[in-house]
């Protein structure tokens, strides 16, 4: 056995430097996903990723501590109940469920804020519960993913976006009766409607009504070419591509 590997072994058990470790490691790893997210001036960022990926590291090594000390002689001279070590992980994982919930938002508009935010949260929980274990392939694969995920990824994101032909366009109107003459706008241009969702007292201004229309467009060159015809629309008073 080489030495790399009687050090990573070494690593493995729960002694002073493995401890110092799996800490470090979960600061560092927590930290860059938490930053992506910083940058984006999203809910949770850099501390809040810090702080769940230390938290999940210290419960899984605090499981660890738990089976080795009722294998040893304290656990012999004590009373040992029916202890489950992988308990601890099991209830971060439930329990970031309901920190993530509290991230995710849904707008006036009807879109949905703080998926990725809360995904990424159980994400790097998980990722710690991996670095608390000593599983540290586990967790640099891990790590690798998240990053890829959160910034190459999301430039593909953008592109298939950007190059989609189905749309969905926020509208605010004077009137529900303007309603029916500008979906026979947005057809006149081809574009196929395929749901409308009115709702009179979702903009800022309550009598003013409103509708989230969804549509698939002929063509992704015309996308601006309708945004502006609606603007110019005597009755619109707000359009926004969501």
């Amino acid at each position: 056995m080489t030495q790399f590997a009687l050090m990573i072994d070494c690593l493995r058990e729960l002694n002073m430097a493995s401890v110092f470790l799996r800490m470090a490691l979960a600061v560092i790893c927590g930290g860059m996903i938490g930053l992506e997210r910083e940058q984006r001036r999203q809910p949770a960022g850099f501390r809040t990723y810090i702080l769940i990926c230390l938290g999940s590291a210290t419960a899984m090594m605090l499981g660890e501590y738990d089976a080795l000390m009722l294998a040893s002689g304290w656990g012999e001279s004590a009373a040992q109940p029916n202890t489950d070590v992988c308990r601890f992980g099991a209830q971060v994982i439930n329990g970031i469920g309901f920190l993530g919930a509290g991230t995710i938002i849904v707008t006036g508009r009807q879109e949905v804020k703080g998926l990725t935010t809360s995904a990424g949260l159980w994400a790097s929980a998980c990722m710690g519960l991996a670095v608390g274990a000593g599983f540290y392939e586990c967790m640099l694969i891990g790590f690798m993913m998240i990053v890829v995920t959160n910034n190459v990824l999301r430039r593909l994101e953008s592109f298939v976006l950007t190059h989609s032909k189905t749309q969905n366009i926020y509208l605010e109107f004077d009137d529900i009766a303007d309603l029916g003459a500008i979906v026979a706008e947005i057809k006149a241009m081809g574009a196929s409607i395929y749901e409308v969702d009115t709702d009179r007292f979702r903009s800022n201004c309550a009598d003013k009504p409103s509708a989230v229309i969804s549509l698939r467009l002929p063509q992704r060159q015309i996308r601006t070419h309708l945004l502006t015809a609606l603007a110019q629309t005597p009755s619109v008073r707000t359009v926004e591509e969501l």
